[in-house]
């Protein structure tokens, strides 16, 4: 393993990070529901083969709306695998894009709070 460190990321179920675009619009995964390789807090872990689009995003440029419309994640090489797919961290690099894929700049990630009980 190359030492990356970071919160995976989950893809909802109410106990997934807070994602949005550097403009305020919010990601969400596409992901259905059936994959539930992998579970956290009852929801499916994020991998690189997960998909996420934005909504709300109202950035516009010269008075055009050029809105954020999609997440691009790159996975960490931390040797972490669910199906064979990358997990994606809080901490994984990925860039904003509009519908031409123009990047927009990082998403801003607010990690879940974990609970954590040893017994």
């Amino acid at each position: 393993m190359s030492g990356t460190s970071g919160n995976l990321l989950t893809t909802g179920g109410g106990s997934g990070a807070a994602i949005s675009c550097p403009h305020g619009g919010r990601a969400t995964s596409t992901t259905g529901a059936s994959d539930r390789a992998v579970l956290v807090n009852g929801a499916p872990v994020a991998t690189a083969t997960h998909n996420y689009v934005v909504t709300g995003c109202p950035h516009t440029v010269g008075g055009v709306p050029e809105p954020c419309v999609a997440v691009r994640w790159t996975a960490d090489s931390s040797g972490i695998t669910v199906d064979g797919a990358p997990v994606l961290l809080d901490t994984s690099a990925a860039q904003c894009v509009t519908a031409a894929f123009v990047q927009q700049g990082p998403p801003f990630v607010q990690p879940a709070q974990r609970e954590v009980t040893v017994r």
